[in-house]
């Protein structure tokens, strides 16, 4: 993915990389002590196979993990290399995770609002991930650049899931189902908004992204 950070921007960056490292390194604890300690509205589906959850936390806490670090500017500008393997791994582990996700939101335990809202969530990141690979394999690193930012945009959904359910769950007084039907849909559908947003005022401005000198697949 092509870097975009900037001096100015950096503080942002910073306060997401900050979460998705928090996020993904709660996901990673899990992963290494066998899923001990998964909290039990997480269990609370009936996917038929444990296999399914546990495929969607390890690929989406790598890609939660790698995503921020891809737009970085001086890391594409001087180990281009890594840029790529990190690149490649992110689509991959966004694919994973997306089929994982989208297979488990088909038994959501909190009913087809939810289920749907994941269900969506999953192909979106599925289809922003892959056609932004499709636009590198091309060397189209503008619309690449487009594509992955909108694909960044859905991974937040695992941050901003976490820090909206808490505070949905303390307002609906214990209630974990209610505030989780609307967040299965907030959590992503405002990111996306967001990305989209600031790619049209980077359009309109006549602004344009940095050309990679390097693929990122």
């Amino acid at each position: 993915m092509v870097a975009t950070v900037r001096r100015s921007s950096g503080w942002p960056w910073a306060v997401v990389a900050f979460l998705c490292v928090a996020v993904g390194g709660y996901a990673v604890f899990l992963v290494a002590t066998g899923f001990t300690y998964v909290p039990t509205n997480v269990l609370a589906n009936s996917f038929p196979s444990a296999l399914g959850l546990q495929l969607h936390i390890t690929a989406s806490a790598l890609a939660i993990l790698l995503g921020p670090w891809q737009f970085v500017r001086r890391l594409r500008a001087t180990r281009p290399a890594v840029h790529r393997w990190m690149g490649r791994t992110y689509v991959l582990a966004c694919t994973l995770g997306g089929v994982a996700g989208g297979s488990i939101a088909l038994f959501s335990a909190a009913g087809p609002i939810a289920g749907s809202g994941f269900f969506a969530l999953a192909i979106g990141w599925l289809f922003t991930t892959l056609m932004g690979w499709r636009a590198a394999l091309r060397r189209d690193y503008v619309t690449h650049q487009r594509w992955m930012i909108r694909s960044f945009a859905l991974t937040l959904a695992a941050v901003t899931l976490r820090i909206y359910l808490p505070l949905g769950i303390m307002l609906n007084h214990g209630d974990f189902y209610a505030p989780y039907r609307a967040i299965a849909w907030l959590c992503w559908v405002p990111n996306l908004l967001v990305a989209e947003v600031w790619l049209l005022r980077r359009a309109r401005d006549g602004s344009q992204f940095p050309p990679a000198r390097t693929p990122s697949v």
